[in-house]
């Protein structure tokens, strides 16, 4: 099943109802960083977010950042999504200690708030050129999901219901998504109550996917409402927007004397994308001439 995005709006209840299945695009993170699986979970989940809010809340060269700061051995975990074109999301994800693994929590479930520990999510809004937006919450709860849910309701002052999963076994990702509902402005009060009971009650969204369901099965199974309109099918897929240019800038904020220090040090300086792990290397005469061009 292709990784994708399906959002809709419910008809007559004012709820915007987005689904993501993000297998392929968790495996290519997991694979990239070697993360182990308590990792994998979390850093599934905030990517899988990511992609979820940029589908729901992003137009044209907007970006949206999300941020996790714990105070558990996961350390950062950073999440990106952003429209490639008017089809497609492009997401990437890390996670500052990519090798942790803990004991399955007492539900038998990755334990992605003992990973992530206490500490804050920032959620960062931006376009190219544009002022940035930054938001700050604490954390509630370390499961993500909620945590996003919460930052959503604090910041923006929108309702929401947001669940994410990721399902891996020794062989792999065998399922990975997530479901993000919005009570817009108007609705009835009892929408969100609604929301939220149908979101406890339906299985794990992993376990529909990896049963065979597809977004627009995800759909239905939060809202149980078959008369949704307004589709938009979006492709979701691995990307990074990483490139040399923007490593040469990250360098030159070290100062000249640093970089100048480096090409004395060595005869060759590596630089490696936290995201996406490619290497750019840079000889000591190439370092030079990029303090001559400042």
């Amino acid at each position: 099943m292709p990784d994708m995005i399906l959002a809709a709006s419910a008809a007559g209840a004012q709820i915007a109802v987005a689904a993501a299945v993000t297998t392929d695009l968790v495996a290519e993170i997991r694979d990239r960083h070697d993360l182990w699986p308590t990792a994998t979970a979390a850093v599934g989940r905030l990517t899988t977010g990511a992609a979820l809010f940029a589908a729901t809340n992003l137009k044209g060269n907007e970006r949206i950042s999300l941020q996790i700061a714990g105070s558990g051995p996961l350390g950062t975990v950073a999440a990106d999504g952003w429209l490639l074109d008017e089809e497609t999301i492009g997401a990437r994800g890390y996670a500052r200690s990519p090798q942790v693994e803990l004991p399955v929590d007492a539900r038998g479930k990755f334990n992605v708030a003992g990973a992530i520990g206490k500490g804050s999510l920032h959620v960062t809004r931006s376009s190219e050129g544009g002022q940035p937006y930054v938001g700050v919450v604490p954390l509630v709860s370390g499961e993500i999901a909620e945590d996003l849910a919460h930052y959503l309701g604090q910041s923006e002052q929108t309702p929401s219901v947001v669940a994410l999963g990721v399902l891996a076994n020794p062989d792999g990702i065998v399922a990975a998504g997530g479901i993000l509902a919005q009570v817009l402005p108007g609705a009835d009060e009892r929408a969100l109550s609604a929301l939220e009971e149908r979101a406890l009650a339906m299985p794990p969204v992993t376990q529909l996917i990896a049963q065979g369901a597809d977004a627009a099965a995800l759909l239905l199974a939060l809202t149980g409402d078959s008369d949704l309109r307004s589709y938009r099918s979006i492709d979701v897929r691995f990307a990074c927007r990483c490139n040399r240019a923007k490593v040469e800038s990250v360098l030159l904020g070290l100062g000249a004397e640093e970089i100048l220090a480096l090409t004395r040090e060595r005869d060759l300086t590596e630089a490696t994308c936290e995201y996406c792990k490619t290497q750019y290397v840079f000889t000591s005469e190439e370092l030079r001439q990029l303090v001559e061009r400042t």
